[in-house]
This record gives structure tokens, C-alpha cells and sequence, in this order.
């Protein structure tokens, strides 16, 4: 028995390892690894979600294209998703909308001028002018234009990530089924942990040779100053 401990006890102490002292050095190179790793898989994790909000609001554009080209073959003049007639706003300064109908040398005026208020308040929000910080980089910064939301704020498969009242984010019934329609049915939703996809149309107006299109914009309230578009027929 003394002879069979005898031979465990030598066979114990002839097991060959790592000593604390490796182990502590792999323990440090491999957090050292992960520290530095850390912040570049994060970096990529923005990159892919930054690029995929740009492809939506790409394909987004390219489908409201679509749309208003068979609006012009079908009735005669171009709209956007959400428009009931080329003249009328979609979204506007303050969130209040506005019509271009009267076609009349002071319609006509009057008409352009708040075509141009609204295409200032967009560019505002979208920091192309005004000074400071004017762009609307973060989801909850208050605006001045009034967005819509493309598929709807309360849509179970892509919800405004906040209080409606926090950013005055809008709906439209008649563009969200636009929208969906122009998608297959489907939701496009943002990548972004505070992304939401809005859009608004700034009216077009006149008539005969003076008629001109509306304007429509598409952005990602994660950062619209980075994440919008414009399509201008």
C-alpha cells in the first residue's frame, strides 16, 4: 500500500504543465487581443447596418420612381407615394400641409413660395444649410419639417422607437399602403436600433409650361443628415 502511494505521488509530481505564471501571460495576451478586437467588430457592425439603411433607402427611392412614372401614364401628370394629386404636400413646415391648386399668376406665386419654405425646412433638417449643429443627427433632435413615417409609426414590424410626441414623426394611411404595395406587401425596416424610415413630398404646382413636379425625400431617423435621398423628376 506505502509502495502504491509512493508510485502516485512520483507520477503526480512527473506531470509536465503550464505554470501560473504562462498562464497568467496567455490570460493577458488574449484580453489584450480581445480589447483591441472589440473595437473594430463594432466598427463593422455599423459599417454593414450603415449600408444596409443606404440599399433601403436606395430601393425605396427607386420604387417611388417607379410609381410616379406610372402615375404619369396613368393620369397624366406624376405623384408620389402619399399624394392625392402632384400639388399637394406630403408632410410640410411645422408638419402642416399645403396645396398648390390654384393655378392663377397669385396662386401660382403663392405656390412656390411655400413649395420653397418647405424644400428650406427639409434642407435644414438634413444639414445642407443653416449653421451650427442644423442637421438632424440624432433621433430624438427636433425638426422642422414634418416627416412621415413610410410604413407607419405603429407597424408591429418596424415601430418608431420612441414617444410619437418625442419627435413628431407623422402618418400617412394612404402613403403607407403606397409604400407597401410598391415593397410586395412587406416592411423594410431599419437596422438601427432608433432608425425609422420617413419620407415627405414638397408639392408640385403650375400648369401648362409652368408646371413642375414634385420632390420627394427618404431618410432614416438614426441620422438623416447621413441617411436620406431626394429624387427630383
Amino acid at each position: 500500500m506505502k509502495q502504491t502511494l509512493k508510485t502516485l505521488i512520483r507520477n503526480v509530481k512527473s506531470i509536465n504543465g503550464n505554470s501560473l505564471a504562462e498562464f497568467a501571460t496567455t490570460t493577458a495576451l488574449m484580453a489584450t487581443l480581445a480589447a483591441t478586437a472589440a473595437p473594430k467588430l463594432s466598427e463593422m457592425s455599423e459599417g454593414t447596418k450603415a449600408e444596409k439603411s443606404r440599399n433601403e433607402i436606395d430601393k425605396l427611392i427607386k420604387q417611388a420612381g417607379s410609381y410616379y412614372q406610372d402615375k404619369a401614364d396613368e393620369i397624366g401628370r406624376g405623384s408620389f407615394p402619399g399624394q392625392s394629386k402632384f400639388n399637394v404636400s406630403v408632410g410640410g413646415v411645422g408638419g402642416a400641409g399645403y396645396t398648390n391648386a390654384d393655378a392663377s399668376t397669385t396662386g401660382t406665386a403663392s405656390a412656390h413660395t411655400a413649395s420653397n419654405a418647405h424644400h428650406t425646412a427639409i434642407l435644414t433638417d438634413l444639414g445642407i444649410i443653416g449653421t451650427g449643429d442644423a442637421g438632424w443627427e440624432d433621433y430624438d433632435e427636433s425638426h422642422l419639417n414634418g416627416w412621415i413615417s413610410v410604413f407607419g409609426t405603429a407597424n408591429v414590424d418596424a415601430l418608431l422607437p420612441f414617444a410619437l410626441s418625442a419627435v413628431g414623426v407623422d402618418d400617412n394611411a394612404a402613403g403607407t399602403s403606397d409604400w407597401k404595395n410598391l415593397v410586395g406587401d412587406e416592411t423594410l425596416s431599419s437596422p438601427f436600433q432608433d432608425g425609422h424610415y420617413v419620407y415627405t413630398v414638397v408639392a408640385g404646382g403650375g400648369s401648362g409650361a409652368s408646371v413642375y413636379p414634385p420632390v420627394l425625400y427618404v431618410g432614416d431617423i438614426e441620422n438623416m443628415t447621413d441617411f436620406s435621398s431626394v429624387l427630383e423628376p
